[in-house]
């Protein structure tokens, strides 16, 4: 009796399917995987860059009455930017009673201004939202 063979002899008929498909995996994966680094990179960057040109920093706050509350704001920007800074002020509660968009346009990197907020109750904290370039 001969030996029947189940699989075709190495070599002799090329490459098989198994072996292609991981190759074309292998190729899929590098390219997503640039891909990705790209994407992050280029996000990292952005987050860099763009905080330099304009941000504030609330210093303190100080509740002067019933209806006014006092914040004292640094801001660093470029010498020849503008900018918006959105400041809110809260109740004992958490809502709240007061908001104010301030805008920045004096020249200038470092700007220190205390600006006051008009409330409709007494508050108890004051926050700076964010600021942003224009």
């Amino acid at each position: 009796m001969s030996a029947v063979r189940e699989q075709v002899p190495e070599g002799r008929y090329g490459r098989s399917a198994d072996e292609l498909a991981d190759r074309k995996l292998k190729k899929i994966g590098a390219v997503l995987g640039v891909l990705l680094l790209a994407v992050v990179g280029w996000i990292g960057y952005d987050y860099v860059s763009g905080k330099s040109a304009f941000s504030g920093e609330l210093i303190k706050s100080k509740v002067v009455s019933d209806s006014k509350v006092e914040v004292h704001l640094e801001i660093r920007k470029d010498a020849d930017a503008s900018g918006v800074c959105t400041l809110r002020a809260l109740a004992t509660n958490g809502s709240e009673v007061s908001r104010k968009d301030v805008t920045f346009d004096r020249p200038g990197e470092r700007i220190d201004e205390v600006v006051t907020l008009r409330t409709t109750e007494r508050a108890t904290a004051a926050e700076l939202i964010g600021c942003e370039a224009r």
